[in-house]
């Protein structure tokens, strides 16, 4: 297939509707497309880009580049006379620290169209419901999340750096989500087991109401890093951590499929797209549940109980 670039109107579109500057360059393949946005004079935080439902393929502090095929990220096709043409949103989800605006611009690759080439009949319409068994996990890790703790003992105060995931190997791309999570001093839960919340209401980390716990930016949908600040329940015993974790539709965020944190002098904010934090307004009430189905029957998402532990926490105070 012989590529027809426009890459002159689609990068124009961007660049001035933007209104950051920034430079963005656009590398449209038959197959794929490279984005790559590099940080100008605006604030902008990189890990805050989207391309449909893809996060940055990586990032750094003044570069955020996509590098995808068109079968990913949501991309629309569309023949329109000689033209076989791929669509998709650049999105950017502005935090409260930001001093850049969210926004939407479009992103287009257009090829000319091989004269033996017609739209096939039943164009195949990928969701997460697929082929094979998902692995989740949790762990703990160190402080830069690079690997794992070398350590189980934690002093009150410090941060206990989570990371949760699945993977999909045969999938199209999930976002893992922790819908549930509560301490305990045992590794089974009883009706009766004191516990501590730490995620409730479908997401909400609760116990970023009162500590500096809190979600960090994520690397891949398929995994949820969480900085969780050491807490009195359970000092000196062995402490588990008893979580519901859930892959997820990355285009099916509502208010009960979400990972919000509360940030001090702003309220709930949600960590996937900040533009969207009105999905965690009822982490103060209640986020009423939805009936779903899991993956294997054919919907937008499946869920695992895991446990994390034994964990030490200690008061070196005392």
């Amino acid at each position: 297939m012989m590529a027809f670039f426009w890459q002159r109107a689609a990068v124009w579109s961007l660049a001035v509707a933007m209104l950051v500057n920034a430079d963005m360059k656009l590398d449209c393949r038959p197959d794929a497309v490279t984005v790559v946005w590099t940080k100008g004079k605006s604030q902008a935080d990189t890990s805050l880009f989207r391309l449909g439902s893809c996060f940055p393929t990586s990032f750094s502090a003044t570069e955020a580049v996509f590098r995808v095929d068109f079968n990913d990220c949501s991309f629309r096709r569309l023949v329109t006379g000689d033209y076989l043409m791929y669509t998709n949103d650049l999105t950017y989800g502005s935090s409260s620290d930001s001093q850049s605006l969210a926004f939407t611009h479009p992103v287009v690759c257009a090829f000319e169209r091989p004269k033996d080439w017609y739209p096939m009949i039943y164009d195949p319409v990928f969701s997460t419901h697929g082929v094979g068994h998902l692995v989740f996990h949790i762990g703990l890790m160190n402080d830069d999340f690079s690997g794992p703790a070398e350590s189980t003992t934690f002093a009150l105060g410090s941060f206990i750096p989570i990371m949760a995931s699945v993977s999909q190997e045969t999938h199209q791309p999930l976002l893992l989500l922790l819908e549930e999570c509560v301490a305990a001093t045992t590794r089974e839960l009883q009706p009766d087991s004191p516990v501590y919340p730490i995620i409730a209401n479908k997401g909400c980390l609760v116990d970023s109401r009162m500590s500096g716990s809190k979600f960090e930016p994520r690397q891949k949908s398929s995994e949820l890093h969480l900085s969780l600040q050491a807490f009195r329940f359970g000092l000196g015993e062995e402490v588990f951590i008893h979580c519901k974790l859930v892959a997820w539709d990355t285009n099916g965020l509502d208010s009960t499929k979400k990972a919000c944190h509360y940030v001090k002098d702003h309220g709930w904010e949600l960590l996937d797209n900040y533009a969207y934090s009105t999905l965690c307004d009822c982490c103060d009430s209640d986020c009423k549940s939805r009936r779903t189905r899991s993956i294997q029957s054919g919907t937008r998402g499946v869920s695992q109980k895991a446990v994390l532990g034994p964990l030490t926490l200690t008061d070196e105070t005392s």
